[in-house]
């Protein structure tokens, strides 16, 4: 046991917590860009409202939840630690200075991670928190005809004062009543300060990945000639920029929607 405590105590031990712990953090980011890709449907909150309820009432995903939310501070806590230990083994910076932008972000972990955990506790405290703990969220009904699958949509006040989430049928007309996070998405990003935070939040989220991703595969190990062109071209383009740039383009187009 002292052993298995030495060793996640060194630095290589942090390194490959803040690998592992990175590396699922990716994987999430991936489902969760699916997920929120359904607010670019034109059904009113529909797809997106039902798919807020059940992440955050379907068990296992609860469960996957708080591991996300332990991979974050285990994730923050051990770059913070990382960070002061390297700056005070070398105060004085490199006399030469690269240019590219990998090596940028390499230098820059530290400032990307602040920008990136500021982002996480407003962006969580105004949607994940909302969503479960604050009464402030109205309810939508959506009633979809199961012949023509056509879908109209009403507000809602729920009879009961811990109502969730309700599905029913009534004359081939399918009745979904569910809490209305869409309309607090609509709320805040018609505020441009919060869209242009966003949109540098993933700016950070960019640099961040196109070097935490493939750092990832070198702490672990998982190098070979054969495979990072692979690693790389997955980090670069799909984490460096796919992923970051669809993030960015919802509080975008919601702001612009707005306007209208």
């Amino acid at each position: 046991m002292s052993e298995f405590k030495q060793t996640f105590n060194s630095s290589l031990g942090k390194k490959l917590l803040m690998a592992l712990t990175g590396l699922f953090l990716c994987t999430f980011l991936i489902v969760h860009l699916g997920g929120n890709l359904l607010l670019f449907k034109h059904d009113q909150g529909f797809a997106f409202n039902s798919y807020a309820n059940f992440l955050t009432h379907f068990p296992p995903i609860e469960v996957v939840a708080y591991l996300l939310y332990l991979a974050i501070i285990v994730h923050s806590i051990y770059a913070l630690v990382l960070t002061i230990k390297n700056r005070r083994a070398r105060p004085v910076g490199y006399a030469v200075q690269s240019k590219s932008p990998q090596s940028w972000s390499s230098k820059n972990m530290g400032l990307l991670g602040s920008i990136l955990l500021l982002f996480i506790v407003i962006h969580m405290g105004d949607f994940w928190f909302t969503y479960k703990y604050n009464n402030i969220l109205g309810f939508k009904e959506y009633r979809v005809n199961l012949a023509t699958n056509e879908t109209t949509v009403s507000d809602y006040k729920p009879e009961v004062a811990d109502f969730e989430r309700s599905i029913s049928t009534e004359n081939n007309v399918e009745i979904v009543r569910v809490k209305d996070l869409h309309a607090r998405i609509q709320w805040s990003f018609s505020h441009l300060w919060y869209v242009v935070f966003y949109v540098i939040a993933m700016g950070a989220v960019a640099f961040h990945l196109l070097h935490g991703f493939q750092s990832a595969f070198k702490t672990l190990g998982w190098v070979h000639k054969k495979y990072n062109p692979i690693v790389y071209f997955i980090g670069t383009w799909l984490f460096g920029v796919i992923i970051p740039l669809g993030f960015a383009l919802m509080p975008i187009v919601y702001y612009i929607q707005s306007l209208s």
